[in-house]
């Protein structure tokens, strides 16, 4: 699934899910969308996992907002919701460690988000000042992940 495609159906699954939408389908291949929408007795009997899903990542995410203005330096987000990976493969060692110098466009993390490795590059050249989240940690859209002085 290209970028594009992936990151429209990260934001069409917060949108669904906030909306109480109880099924979004997207397909690749011939391209088609499937909404469909539980009538509210049958979402009370029975919720989804999409609607629950939405609750703590609004809550993340204004609890992210105000962190984020209290950083000095640039701050650099996730693009996508998925995994964060410090590493290339478990048993090497980190892309970039606090403190070291990176430059812009280097490779700073990894996000996996469906199967597919996306690579999150510095906008900035700079020092390293905190990373903040840990190795194999789920990551939010527009989550803080890296402040850089």
């Amino acid at each position: 699934m290209d970028r594009a495609l992936q990151e429209f159906t990260f934001e069409l699954m917060r949108h669904a899910a906030e909306q109480g939408l109880s099924k979004v389908t997207v397909t690749e291949g011939n391209f088609s969308i499937t909404v469909e929408n539980t009538p509210v007795e049958a979402a009370a009997v029975a919720p989804t996992a999409a609607a629950p899903a939405a609750a703590p990542a609004a809550v993340q995410e204004s609890a992210a907002q105000p962190e984020e203005e209290s950083y000095s330096g640039t701050v650099v987000s996730a693009p996508l919701v998925g995994t964060f990976y410090a590493a290339n493969a478990p048993e090497e060692p980190p892309i970039v460690s606090v403190g070291d110098t990176v430059t812009k466009g280097q490779t700073l993390c990894i996000i996996e988000a469906m199967k597919t490795m996306n690579t999150i590059e510095s906008p900035c050249d700079g020092k390293m000042q905190k990373i903040l989240v840990t190795n194999g940690e789920l990551v939010e859209y527009h989550q803080p992940l890296i402040v850089i002085e």
